[in-house]
């Protein structure tokens, strides 16, 4: 593991040489070993030097070495230096000729000048070419001294140290183009990952600019629950949400639908998000004071591939202040136009009731008259309480300690007489007690609406149960009933207002589809949720969540 760092080290700094040194780096081995050899050998063999053609080897070992500084390599051709190896086999066959008594195995130094010829990107045939000739040069005059009888160093040194040279050459020349072919595919890879990481990166800075021109908030979190992106809205809404705080909690002052109460961590987006659950429209309120903004949050969650667990989640912020306030306006208006037609309707069905049912006898065509215009004069009554009733619900809601359970009574038993009446079975599977923080008014309205339309709109008859159970600190409720059902697209809009569907219409089942809109206006006011289920002929299922109260007041009380 350490020999390729130190390896691609060595290159580098090679490559930095100058021509002259990257030439004398190349011949300096073979200069060391020979003089190292010579040097050793002359302490025990004093008259080593005697020997002229020794004397002229060696000469000629130190004048290629000093040719490596002294020539300016730099000018000549790129290949010019390879002089410098091939002269080293003339000086090897001077040297190993004047000390073969002494070293006669002086031929395989060869592999010096074979390596560098091998290496240095000659043309092939030339380069094994010179790696043969070049040993046999050496071999040969000390094979033709000996004969008729040579001997078996000189056999070994003609017959098998070129082949085995030419062999080395072989294997390097190989070696060096599968590493000129994996050096080209490794650049090549380098290339394309580079063009990926730039293509990668200006869609990265493509995607931010999209996300901060955008006036929605974005926030996505890893499979972990870390934030990995958040957006500039975002940043502007979390700006608001710690307006004047005292905590760097991004999500600890963002409030409910009171506007005032900060939500509870397992309450609150992003917290929900990391928690697996995917909802939308969920409206909370960022930032106190005249800054505050009402924003509709909603989250997708993404599933790990392997095993199917959680991958992270986007969660969107949109500014929805100016719907909030205008329908908070148009309630105002609603409320006040109510409130301003309940008093002459109130005298018009007082003074209708007189004239119907006083001492005076009222001819049988004007009665006629007179009763259809109190019937609808009280169907304009019942549609007026019922505008004020919803813009109640959504103003007044007073939390207190509250046993849902025996709401569900009381709602299932002032409902037993239209359930009689319309042969409807009632039947309740709810715990006692079961408490919450709610207001008993309101949400009995809610139980009582509920209720009423199950029965209501089962007109064949049927059942309808009510169930309730306490989970994971939230209050589950269900109202089944085994009426009339509806199709997907109006489940979608069952808590519009004024809203009904075709086949409630059609049975002329009396409602002008305000009661569901103001149950969810109370369930929501007291932090739930409310959602249904139906298929046409099957019947519904509206299922309340709403918080229970904690464990800690359950204890104490």
């Amino acid at each position: 593991m350490t020999e390729q760092p130190f390896l691609r080290t060595a290159v580098r700094v090679f490559r930095k040489l100058t021509p002259r040194a990257k030439v004398a780096v190349c011949e300096l081995p073979l200069t060391l070993v020979v003089t190292g050899l010579i040097v050793a050998s002359s302490g025990v063999w004093p008259t080593l030097f005697q020997n002229w053609m020794l004397v002229v080897g060696l000469l000629l070992h130190g004048t290629l070495f000093l040719a490596c500084f002294l020539v300016p390599w730099e000018r000549l051709p790129s290949n010019a230096s390879l002089i410098i190896p091939i002269l080293d086999f003339v000086a090897l066959a001077f040297t190993r000729s004047g000390s073969y008594g002494v070293l006669p195995g002086l031929a395989v130094l060869a592999l010096f000048p074979v390596i560098w010829l091998s290496a240095s990107g000659l043309r092939a045939k030339t380069s094994l070419s010179i790696s043969f000739a070049g040993p046999l040069v050496i071999s040969l005059p000390a094979f033709i001294s000996h004969l008729p009888q040579p001997t078996a160093a000189d056999i070994f040194s003609v017959a098998v140290l070129p082949l085995l040279l030419l062999a080395v050459s072989i294997t390097i020349r190989l070696s060096g183009s599968n590493a000129r072919i994996q050096q080209r595919r490794v650049s090549e890879r380098d290339q394309a990952l580079r063009q990926l990481l730039a293509a990668s990166k200006d869609r990265e800075m493509l995607l931010e600019t999209i996300l901060d021109t955008i006036d929605v908030g974005i926030v996505a979190v890893d499979s972990k629950g870390k934030t990995v992106l958040t957006n500039n809205q975002q940043r502007e809404f979390l700006r608001l949400a710690k307006t004047g705080a005292s905590t760097d909690d991004d999500e600890s002052f963002i409030h409910g639908l009171d506007k005032q109460t900060p939500l509870p961590p397992g309450k609150r987006p992003i917290e929900r998000a990391i928690q697996g659950e995917t909802f939308s429209d969920y409206l909370v309120w960022f930032g106190s004071g005249p800054e505050q903004r009402a924003i509709s949050t909603a989250a997708r969650s993404m599933k790990r591939p392997a095993d199917d667990g959680f991958g992270g989640a986007v969660i969107v912020f949109r500014d929805v202040t100016d719907v909030v306030e205008a329908l908070a306006a148009k309630d105002e208006l609603v409320a006040n136009v109510s409130h301003e037609f309940g008093s002459p309707l109130t005298s018009i069905l007082g003074n209708m009731d007189l004239a119907l049912h006083g001492d005076e006898e009222i001819p049988a065509a004007p009665r006629r008259r007179l009763e259809v215009v109190e019937r609808n004069a009280e169907r304009l009554h019942a549609l007026v309480q019922d505008l004020l009733l919803s813009s109640a619900a959504v103003e007044s809601v007073y939390l207190r300690r509250t046993d849902v359970s025996g709401l569900v009574e009381n709602s299932l038993v002032s409902a037993h007489a239209q359930a009689d009446a319309a042969n409807v079975g009632l039947v309740a599977d709810v715990p006692s007690p079961l408490w919450a923080e709610a207001d008993p008014l309101r949400l009995g309205q809610a139980l009582d609406n509920l209720i009423s339309n199950a029965i209501k709109y089962s007109p064949g008859g049927g059942q309808v149960n009510v169930k309730a159970a306490r989970n994971d600190g939230w209050i589950h409720l269900e109202v089944c009933d085994t009426g009339i059902g509806m199709t997907s697209d109006e489940t979608a809009k069952i808590f519009t207002r004024f809203f009904r569907t075709d086949s409630a219409r059609q049975a002329a089942i009396p409602g002008v589809g305000l009661g569901l809109s103001i149950t969810k206006s109370i369930v929501e006011r007291h932090g739930g949720t409310i959602t249904c289920s139906s298929m046409p002929g099957k019947g519904s299922t509206f299922t309340v969540v709403l918080p229970a109260e904690h464990d800690d007041a359950a204890a104490a009380s």
